[in-house]
């Protein structure tokens, strides 16, 4: 029997504070009904400020279930509804109802807020930057509370307090915008935390992404302001239906409390001696306390955010606690994560704890080259007393962490003394993956952990060093692997405004490296790849959850930068005077020249500039908009006509001819003939079997290598490269027991030295782009249509894998697919949710066949391929 599982609002995971006036509304079935598709639903709505007693009801003949518009007015400022659907199927035989969710608007405008920006006397710390400020309000409420919201953001990061109770459970809020355009918001329900009679907030405030430094090569501080600042709302609605506002204003007090500083690279500095316990409590009476500064409003906007807000989401014991060879108290936590220690200890007034953050050993000592000019180190001085303590303002990338001054006779803490607290942003896990083999299995496992860690607020680079930017080309070539494992579709679709507010205010049309930009004009403006990020990403996002709005909100972005941001020749094509990135990281790079690989740069940005000019032309079809999906089809066939007169020789080969080049050509459909198509993949099979089926790619080629090869019929090959563990390869960073993805192939060479490279990430998610080749080809699933809404089943079976498994929760449902190789037959079972379809084509086989909803089981006679195809060798190789 069919269900419907509650409804969603827009893209947020949770509906409490949302921006949306009119939030389109999802709904998605569970059940293995066969061939079952909504042919009516029925949405009802509580508006209880419109008709406190009688349900809204809205009645469709559709089969729409995702992102159906709003049936009804829109909804005010903090005006709350409860809603929930049923739906009719095939047969005429209504669901039941869905549980019913509430969805309740925050503040609209800059009009809706009447609290100001306060700000706090500066105050330094010894290593020069802002002392956290302590802001605090008394108050009185005059009868039982009904209802309480707290509307809340900070130029910088807050955490508030109710009369001495912690206000949600969000970390590193509001998150790190680009803060001249959007700064966020949050709402939160804080009616269990007010009281009949006295009452105290107080908000404590560190310096966060906006003050602190930031950027390589020492960086620069005071990027958006010198100072920080907060922006409170405590609105109160009485039982005796009287409200009462509470506003940051010059009404407050502000201090300072014991963390001494707290820096995003540097770490934090606690000093439990200077402990104000009471510092948000009603009757704290403080003569240090200073007044306040009202401040000017920002020109940015103040928005409710789209993305879930960052939280604690994991807690890890240590594996192991250890001496180093020169006696250094060293925890291992076993796994390569993202964000911080909590620890618990007691011991002498003033000793002070220092505790060092790495991500791996060199020679059995904590590795700290990596990190450059960042610390990654916090310190506590203990006051005598009990202290449990973690940090409120910084995150670490990490898997050791090497303890000094632990105050016990060995100087090693016990293990139920530490752990570490994982932290990312709060995205709901929709995909999972499983084969036959153990270490493709943990190179998934490590390709989701990288995202994790990297996945803070923004789509990271790293999270460890001093950068952890938000670097463009890396998530262009990630995110449809992303958007498997995790929903991203309100998060990265909030990045990309930032992206083109950034692109077309203050870029002149150019798609910044970095977003938000805060390394200036030293780096290369306009990049092939990562400014292309404007236009393929929105179309990842499209093809995954089917949101034609985020193609219309990214649209003038898309255009600007092809139509003004890339720098031309006059043959159309990029000018041959700009600097390239190209195809970073490509292995044959030279540690300190990372761009310097194999493949002309300038072939690169080429290739991605016909892809992005036949997506557009296809985003422009999308969205109605048809003179520009004819010019911009007119634009792609010229430029690839360019581009094959530019790098595809008469006899159909490429110059340069790698990898990467091969990759690129075949995945973007740039040759001028199927035999040239069919001739290059022969080539690039050379290639693979030249290399002894080690990668030979960088950024731009990786996500491209595995599928090129799959779709000319040479997956088998690329199954070769999948299973190889010599460096450089995908098994070989397990094979040195890594547990996310690696920035380099060989961030650690063979003998466990170091990548002599100042530029060397243990924590970067590009190269886990393989993800969605595993996902699609390997498991067989993929999109056929955008949202999922019919679904590819194709798995292609290879190597020594004789098993695999994915599931995925499509905006529909879930979508599973298993298969294994037993006996002679290969056998598959495929789950099709409720309102979809599906194609479906067995191995060996070349009918697709097209199904409508249900469980499907395939048995079929299976003959494995021939394993392993042999490398071609040089006369002189044993």
């Amino acid at each position: 029997m069919v269900q419907i599982l509650p409804v969603t609002f827009e893209h947020h995971r949770e509906a409490l504070g949302i921006g949306e006036p009119a939030p389109r509304i999802s709904w998605r079935f569970a059940g293995e009904d066969q061939n079952w598709t909504q042919a009516s639903y029925d949405i009802e709505i509580v508006r209880p400020s419109v008709d406190p007693v009688n349900p809204l009801l809205f009645q469709a003949v559709s089969h729409e279930s995702v992102l159906v518009p709003w049936p009804t007015s829109p909804l005010l400022p903090r005006e709350s509804a409860s809603v929930r659907v049923r739906a009719k199927g095939p047969d005429g035989i209504l669901t039941a109802w869905s549980e019913p969710k509430t969805v309740e608007t925050g503040l609209y405008s800059h009009e809706n807020w009447t609290a100001k920006f306060i700000a706090a006397p500066k105050l330094f710390a010894p290593n020069g930057s802002l002392k956290p400020v302590l802001f605090r309000k008394p108050f009185k409420v005059t009868a039982k509370v009904q209802k309480g919201r707290l509307y809340i953001t900070s130029q910088g990061l807050y955490e508030a307090h109710i009369n001495g109770t912690r206000v949600g459970d969000h970390v590193l809020a509001p998150g790190w915008t680009s803060y001249n355009h959007h700064l966020n918001y949050q709402t939160f329900d804080v009616t269990q935390h007010l009281v009949e009679g006295e009452n105290a907030i107080g908000v404590e405030v560190g310096e966060g992404w906006f003050c602190t430094r930031l950027g390589f090569n020492g960086g620069r501080r005071d990027i958006y302001g010198d100072r920080m600042a907060l922006l409170a709302q405590l609105e109160i609605l009485l039982v005796d239906g009287n409200t009462l506002t509470i506003n940051s204003d010059s009404s407050w007090h502000s201090g300072t409390g014991p963390v001494i500083s707290s820096e995003i690279y540097d770490g934090e500095v606690y000093d439990a001696t200077l402990q104000k316990k009471e510092w948000s409590l009603p009757n704290l009476v403080d003569e240090q306390l200073s007044s306040v500064e009202e401040s000017a409003f920002p020109k940015a906007q103040i928005v409710a955010s789209t993305a879930p807000p960052v939280r604690r989401v994991q807690s890890l014991p240590p594996r192991n606690i250890f001496k180093s060879p020169t006696g250094k108290v060293i925890v291992d936590f076993g796994q390569n994560l993202v964000g911080w220690l909590r620890v618990r200890v007691s011991g002498p007034k003033a000793q002070k704890i220092i505790f060092t953050h790495t991500e791996v050993l060199e020679n059995g000592e904590c590795a700290t080259r990596p990190l450059r000019n960042c610390k990654a180190t916090d310190s506590i001085i203990l006051s005598g007393e009990l202290l449990e303590w973690e940090p409120k303002f910084t995150f670490h990338g990490f898997r050791y962490v090497q303890v000094d001054g632990w105050p016990s006779e060995t100087g090693e803490p016990e293990s139920s003394a530490i752990e570490a607290i994982v932290v990312h942003t709060d995205m709901e896990r929709t995909g999972w993956f499983e084969c036959s083999n153990v270490k493709v299995n943990q190179l998934h496992e490590n390709i989701r952990w990288g995202m994790k860690g990297n996945f803070v607020s923004i789509p990271t680079d790293c999270p460890q060093r001093d950068e952890r930017l938000g670097w463009t080309g890396d998530i262009q070539i990630f995110a449809p692997t992303a958007s498997f494992l995790y929903n991203t579709s309100g998060m990265l679709s909030g990045w990309l405004r930032d992206v083109a507010a950034e692109q077309i205010n203050d870029c002149d049309n150019v798609v910044p490296l970095v977003c938000p930009n805060i390394i200036g004009e030293e780096f290369p403006r306009a990049q092939a790849a990562w400014g292309d990020v404007a236009v393929i990403t929105p179309n990842d996002l499209y093809l995954t959850y089917g949101d034609r709005k985020i193609l219309q909100d990214q649209y003038r972005s898309m255009k600007a930068w092809i139509e003004k941001g890339i720098p031309r020749g006059s043959n159309g094509l990029w000018s041959s005077d700009t600097y390239q990135l190209g195809d970073w990281l490509d292995p044959y790079a030279p540690p300190s020249h990372p761009a310097d690989g194999k493949t002309d740069p300038h072939l690169v940005a080429n290739a991605y500039l016909v892809q992005i000019t036949k997506v557009i032309a296809r985003t422009s079809e999308i969205l109605d908009h048809q003179d520009d999906a004819c010019h911009f089809a007119s634009e792609a066939r010229k430029l690839q006509e360019e581009f094959q007169r530019q790098y595809i020789t008469p006899s159909g080969r490429l110059a340069p001819d790698t990898m990467t080049s091969i990759s690129l050509a075949i995945a973007f459909s740039l040759f001028r003939t199927p035999e040239e198509t069919a001739a290059a993949a022969k080539r690039l099979g050379v290639l693979v079997r030249t290399s002894n089926f080690k990668i030979g790619t960088g950024f731009a080629g990786t996500p491209l290598i595995c599928p090129a090869l799959s779709q000319s019929g040479l997956a088998q090959l690329a199954y070769q490269m999948l299973l190889c563990e010599e460096c450089p390869s995908w098994l070989y960073p397990i094979t040195m027991g890594a547990t996310t993805m690696w920035e380099r192939w060989d961030s650690m060479l063979p003998d466990g030295s170091i990548n002599p490279g100042s530029m060397t990430s243990f924590n970067h998610y590009a190269l886990g782009s393989v993800g969605a080749w595993l996902h699609a080809t390997v498991a067989g699933i993929c999109p056929a249509k955008p949202g999922w809404r019919e679904i590819s089943f194709m798995p292609v079976p290879g190597g020594t894998i004789t098993s695999a498994k994915a599931v995925f929760d499509s905006p529909h449902g879930r979508v599973e697919n298993s298969w294994r190789i037993e006996d002679g037959k290969f056998i598959m079972d495929a789950v099709v949710p409720p309102n979809t379809s599906a194609l479906i084509k067995l191995p060996g086989q070349e009918t697709v066949n097209s199904v409508g909803s249900g469980s499907f089981h395939f048995e079929i006679p299976y003959i494995a391929p021939e394993w392993p195809i042999p490398a071609i060798k040089e006369p002189f190789d044993s």
